[in-house]
């Protein structure tokens, strides 16, 4: 597949050419496309060629990436093929790149495998907080489980509360003057009070 781009700058008829290749795999019963290498070409001349590396969908699909390129902060999939040539004296880098090399219908691309890997740095932070997440519910609720009910453990007793000098002399008050040494105190009756055990 070759992209002509006529005269660009000072470069004479820049062509960039994908070579594409496909497969049959038994396991996926199907025939796979790659992109097996890019070739730069100006002046009618090879200038220089990138092996491509995890560019391949099935035959009946397209491959698209947010980023192919030469650069390592994209994920270099573009590799330039010896040290010899004059491949790492260019940067290569296609956005939204969308490529399908076969069974094109209608002038329109396929469905799309994406280059995105399923666990990406985002989504594994992802599934590590919700793997946190489950396991504090897990932990409260079993702390709610085993949660001790009060109201069977809850216990009342009637019990007078005296203070210092007490007399009992009448029973009919709620409270009575108690009067002894000419000091006066009382004595609270039907004082209730509650134990609680946990």
């Amino acid at each position: 597949l070759s992209l002509k781009f006529g005269d660009v700058g000072n470069l004479k008829e820049l062509v960039i050419r994908l070579l594409l290749t496909t497969s049959y795999y038994q396991l996926s019963v199907q025939n796979w496309f790659s992109l097996h290498s890019l070739q730069l070409l100006y002046n009618h001349s090879i200038q220089a060629t990138f092996n491509a590396t995890r560019i391949y969908a099935p035959a009946s699909y397209s491959y698209h990436c947010e980023h192919v390129s030469s650069l390592q902060r994209y994920d270099a999939l573009l590799i330039p093929s010896s040290s010899n040539d004059l491949s790492k004296l260019w940067e290569v880098t296609f956005t939204d790149f969308q490529i399908q090399g076969f069974n094109v219908q209608e002038g329109h691309f396929a469905y799309a495998k994406d280059c995105a890997s399923f666990f990406s740095p985002a989504i594994l932070m992802g599934l590590v907080m919700s793997l946190i997440l489950l396991l504090v519910l897990a932990y409260t609720l079993h702390m709610l489980i085993h949660l001790k009910s009060l109201d069977r453990h809850y216990e009342c007793k009637a019990s007078p509360a005296y203070f210092a000098q007490v007399k009992d002399n009448d029973i009919g008050d709620e409270k009575e003057p108690l009067r002894s040494n000419a000091n006066e105190s009382y004595e609270l009756r039907n004082q209730q009070f509650c134990k609680i055990y946990i």
